[in-house]
């Protein structure tokens, strides 16, 4: 199943993705009889996250809805996807957890070593913005960068979670733009500065649940700039992949429902190109994993303060 948050009226609304449209799941089950007592399940994406039968619920909702279709007349819980403004899959992630260097090919690029461990540093809910939002550049930094990466999302809680057992805690997976001010981020000895400014962290367009995504660790990832392939890999080169990465977390961090781990990049980011590429106002990032659809995102200058 395909979720997502959608806006309607300046509020965040909860659907689902179903060939050429979005199911608003909460109108569709106010108004079809026999499911109107569930609405209350899709107020938000934290409800289906928390609720281990919320899934189930929805998937009878969105099916009952693609049913009340006929001909050509749609009722108005169903919203043509080319209409549709998505807000993050996860407006609001208990934490951002994310991995550096987890390409093989990444490193080679960098002429380094293979981790012997996870690299880990964090992003903000702050920096979570959906498809379609412009990516800011604040006047703090002048070499901010892209990186598409594969985002796991948990959805059962979970402590010293061994790798046969990792599964069960995915909820589901989305595409993770890692912008990087590499100015900020390379000062200090800490990332989290050149990592966290607000709307550093694109996430979408929705949140496929694990189901449909059978090998995490086979899907093509890319990345274009302005229509111009700029990183072009797979998940295959995951130095440490999905098992791994909840087991090493969770021995000292508690998962929680909604929490977003960002697998790492690979090759092809600006900052390592000669000359180097920076993003500026007027460009377009758009990413694309396969099965996880297309991450798109305008730039723009930060705007100045009204006195």
């Amino acid at each position: 199943m395909k979720l997502c948050t959608f806006v309607s009226n300046r509020h965040l609304r909860v659907g689902s993705v179903a060939g050429d449209c979005v199911v608003d799941l909460g109108a569709a089950a106010d108004a079809l009889p026999k499911l109107k007592g569930y609405s209350d399940l899709f107020h938000c994406i934290e409800c289906l996250l928390y609720m281990p039968r919320a899934l189930g619920i929805a998937r009878k909702v969105e099916k009952a809805a693609l049913a009340a279709a006929s001909g050509n007349r749609r009722p108005g819980f169903l919203l043509p996807i080319s209409k549709v403004k998505y807000g993050p899959p996860v407006p609001h992630p208990p934490k951002v957890l994310c991995i550096g260097q987890n390409y093989a090919d990444h490193c080679r690029e960098q002429n380094v070593p293979l981790p012997e461990i996870p690299e880990l540093f964090c992003k903000f809910s702050t920096s979570i913005i959906g498809c379609g939002d412009a990516i800011t550049l604040h006047k703090a930094t002048t070499k901010v960068d892209y990186e598409v990466e594969l985002a796991i999302v948990i959805g059962k809680r979970g402590k010293n979670i061994p790798k046969a057992r990792a599964y069960e805690h995915v909820f589901g997976y989305t595409i993770f733009h890692d912008v990087s001010a590499r100015d900020l981020q390379f000062k200090s000895k800490q990332w989290t500065r050149g990592k966290s400014p607000d709307t550093f962290a694109p996430t979408g367009p929705w949140l496929v649940t694990r189901d449909e995504v059978p090998d995490p660790h086979n899907l093509a990832i890319r990345t274009w700039l302005n229509g111009q392939l700029m990183q072009d890999s797979n998940t295959a080169n995951l130095v440490f992949g999905v098992p791994a990465l909840v087991e090493f977390l969770s021995q000292t961090i508690t998962l929680e429902p909604g929490d977003i781990i960002a697998t790492g990049t690979p090759p092809g980011v600006g900052c390592f190109r000669k000359p180097p590429v920076f993003l500026k106002p007027g460009d377009v990032v758009r990413m694309e994993i396969a099965g996880l659809g297309v991450l798109e995102n305008p730039v723009a200058a930060e705007k100045r303060e009204r006195k």
